[in-house]
């Protein structure tokens, strides 16, 4: 059971997390304008407050999961370098002398 949780993608590009953040905004914004109209107009400020948890909550489920529209451009990774045997591994300069400055 353990193995479908690791079959699910939980990756999300940096133009991914971008356009989540513009959406999510977007959503706000535009549900606290309607949510604040409708209240103003009916004058109820229970209704501002029920739109803008609706819009809160259409803008989490579209853009918290990793949906595919999020992971359109991976980062190219760079090949692993082997690593080098030797003992200056931990602190190659350490042996050097520091300049001193006049």
């Amino acid at each position: 059971m353990l193995s479908v949780f690791k079959s699910i993608p939980t990756h999300m590009d940096y133009k991914g997390q971008k356009l989540a953040e513009q959406i999510f905004q977007g959503i706000i914004l535009v549900s606290a304008v309607i949510g604040f109209i409708y209240g103003l107009f009916i004058q109820q400020f229970g209704w501002t407050v029920y739109i803008m948890l609706a819009g809160f909550t259409v803008s989490c489920f579209l853009t918290l999961p990793p949906w595919p529209m999020y992971r359109k451009n991976p980062l190219k990774w760079q090949p692993a370098v082997p690593e080098a045997s030797g003992e200056n591994r931990d602190k190659p300069q350490e042996n050097q002398k520091k300049k001193k400055h006049k």
